[in-house]
């Protein structure tokens, strides 16, 4: 297939009817491919009694169970849909929530994901003009800096790669090479606006005019600036965007200038938002995710369940695409908490702690307590003598409705415990609860 990104914008900016007709025909591509090469899929269908003819439309996935990871982690193998002498290349996921599942790609899918990456970063406005800092991890084997290096090489910017692992490296880079957009994680953007302004430098003056976030929510559900994407607005002065994306999904949702939400790529990519039993929900109503990537040769995937608790929005776009777009991430299925009667999710918890002043780092940490009820304590990093537990409890309680434990340690000790060598970004949730029998 020909990844042609004038076609796939005109696309988007189609009729409701028009893109659904284009997506059905992928799809029905989609799925004969996985029932003639892929053992786990064949097996699936034949075992259903459903010929890959009878999936038609995107209602008609409802017809097929979900494919969850466990199922890549147990039998991987039987989801590689080409011969192995034509994989080109190995992407582990993040290992976040769990191990490392190895994702494997063709040429095709490479071309695929670089065709991914160049739409959606000629939806935030970068063209060959621009001078772009990829500050994401392009080794490790992670899909996502390469992808990035490979999108934007398709629009001709100019590419640096610095990496993630060291701010000293970065801020010479924004020093010598003065890019125009920086992709990165929020956190990592703070403290590189930080260490710029230890050394004389505004990082309001030094040329960025667009800041790509991955990896973290930098909007509210109502899409206006969560308090971290309010202090790099503050900290950066130039426009800022979210983006979703996951290994699994070989696709990204990124905002576009209207901030109005992750835009769909309708010829990659369909989604579904569903309820606990797996039943659709009403458009702008939370659910996970479940995504079935398109065009995906070497491990296809049906109905895919991510874990991600969002919402789907199908009004029309002030940037004049009309694919449904997906809101910020609220938070993952698996780390749903109950405390006290309240369905909690950390992300609502850290958007508190990233807007008050004072707090230097947090780390969330959850534990059985009742049979319907979870022991949540919060870990904050504080310099400041005059910041109390109470003070951050009575915060984060007008937020969530509940008062959680709170305890103040040094910002060094949430560091200590946070950052891991193995992991691309900070890990703010540690689940100790005692899986169900």
């Amino acid at each position: 297939m020909t990844w042609d990104a004038e076609k796939g914008l005109e696309l988007a900016r189609c009729d409701a009817a028009a893109i659904a007709e284009r997506q059905e025909e992928l799809l029905r591509r989609h799925v004969r491919h996985c029932a003639q090469h892929s053992p786990f899929y064949r097996t699936m269908l034949r075992d259903l009694g459903i010929e890959p003819g009878e999936i038609r439309t995107l209602a008609d996935l409802a017809r097929l169970p979900l494919t969850e990871k466990r199922h890549l982690e147990e039998r991987r193998d039987d989801f590689l849909a080409v011969a192995q002498d034509e994989v080109t290349d190995v992407c582990l996921t993040s290992g976040t929530t769990g191990k490392p599942i190895a994702m494997l790609q063709n040429n095709a899918d490479l071309e695929r994901l670089a065709y991914n990456e160049e739409i959606s970063f000629r939806g935030v406005g970068i063209t060959s003009a621009d001078r772009v800092l990829v500050a994401a991890a392009i080794d490790r084997c992670f899909m996502a800096g390469l992808a990035y290096f490979m999108g934007l090489t398709r629009i001709g910017a100019t590419v640096i790669r610095g990496g993630s692992s060291s701010t000293a490296l970065l801020v010479e880079l924004i020093k010598n090479c003065r890019p125009s957009a920086i992709i990165a994680v929020p956190t990592l953007l703070l403290a590189l606006a930080k260490k710029l302004e230890q050394e004389g430098l505004s990082p309001a003056a030094v040329g960025v005019t667009r800041l790509i976030c991955i990896g973290e929510p930098v909007r509210t559900p109502d899409f206006a600036l969560s308090p971290l994407g309010e202090r790099l607005f503050q900290a950066w002065g130039c426009r800022i965007f979210g983006t979703y994306a996951s290994t699994e999904m070989a696709t990204s949702f990124t905002d576009c200038e209207a901030g109005l939400g992750g835009h769909l790529h309708p010829d990659l990519i369909a989604v579904e938002i569903v309820d606990e039993e797996g039943h659709p929900v009403p458009d702008g109503t939370p659910g996970e995710v479940i995504a079935t990537p398109l065009g995906v040769c070497a491990m296809p995937l049906l109905r895919f369940r991510t874990g991600d608790i969002a919402t789907l929005h199908r009004d029309p776009c002030a940037c004049g695409r009309n694919t449904p777009r997906i809101g910020p991430v609220v938070g993952r299925k698996s780390q749903m908490l109950k405390y006290r009667g309240t369905t909690v999710y950390p992300p609502a918890i850290a958007t508190v702690l990233q807007g008050m002043s004072g707090v230097q780092g947090f780390y969330i940490e959850a534990e059985s307590e009742f049979a319907l009820s979870d022991r949540i304590r919060v870990v904050v990093g504080a310099a400041d003598a005059s910041l109390t537990s109470a003070q951050v409890a009575k915060k984060i309680a007008a937020a969530i409705r509940v008062s959680p434990e709170v305890v103040l340690v040094s910002p060094e000790e949430v560091l200590r415990v946070t950052v891991q060598e193995d992991k691309r970004k900070p890990v703010l949730f540690f689940d100790r609860r005692t899986p169900p029998a």
